[in-house]
């Protein structure tokens, strides 16, 4: 069995106490700490993305030799850990005790987890990457396990049903990203990029007859811009799987 923490497929900055460490050793740089570098991290990845990140870029961002910023971590990897459950912590949850309907709290944990991902690009990359087991990302997961297991799910239920909303969350909100991304580089707003996007494709031979047939399902969905219809999307999306939820609770 592999030895945990520096073995196996990935090590994880996070086991065997390390990623609790202020610093490496006696006489690190003065200036610097954990809190501080990974701050920057996750400034230059919102900035530039996940392609362009090294640590020889983070060290200009800091004004400081790439060497030292090797005393408070030993990789890159385990710098992108740092910043990974760094992010997690800027979601607001209810707490392990928490009372109240679990359908709310579901909602506005699933809407909380869009938001980051949106706001983060890169978050989607890396969670699928690494354990994912710092303490904000751990709070999280806690959270979200209380409140579905107050749904009246059996035990054996309760993972299939987290997987289901949160996996959901994790591709809208990725797709959700990227097209903002994608918008933003071509110089467009995400209306602007939508209208060309849709008037390019449906002078296509190939792919207007497509467009054609999916206006009528467009127009009843509504929305004037872009962020309200991928509001209205993701909310009826959110309610179909708590009511799933509600379904199975009453099958029983």
């Amino acid at each position: 069995m592999a030895k945990a923490g520096r073995q196996g497929p990935r090590a994880s900055v996070w086991l065997a106490g390390e990623g609790r460490r202020s610093g490496r050793r006696g006489g690190q740089p003065s200036g610097l700490d954990r809190e501080r570098i990974t701050e920057a991290t996750v400034r230059l990845l919102d900035a530039e993305g996940l392609a362009k990140f090294s640590m020889r870029r983070l060290a200009a961002e800091l004004d400081v030799t790439a060497m030292s910023v090797y005393w408070y971590v030993d990789t890159k990897d385990e710098l992108l850990e740092l910043a990974l459950d760094a992010v997690f912590g800027e979601l607001r949850h209810p707490g392990p005790e928490a009372g109240g309907d679990w359908r709310g709290q579901l909602r506005t944990l699933a809407r909380e987890n869009r938001r980051l991902l949106v706001r983060h690009p890169w978050l989607s990359q890396l969670t699928g990457t690494y354990l994912n087991i710092g303490p904000h990302s751990l709070a999280f997961s806690r959270a979200v396990q209380g409140v579905v297991r107050r749904s009246g799910l059996p035990a054996h239920r309760v993972t299939g049903a987290i997987s289901a909303v949160f996996q959901f969350v994790y591709g809208y909100g990725t797709i959700e990203g990227h097209l903002l991304a994608r918008a933003a580089h071509s110089g467009l707003s995400p209306d602007e990029y939508f209208r060309a996007s849709m008037s390019a494709v449906a002078e296509s031979p190939d792919t207007a007859g497509v467009i054609e047939e999916s206006r009528e399902i467009m127009s009843a969905r509504g929305g004037d811009t872009v962020g309200e219809m991928l509001d209205r999307d993701f909310e009826f999306a959110l309610d179909l799987l708590v009511a799933g939820i509600e379904a199975m609770v009453e099958r029983g």
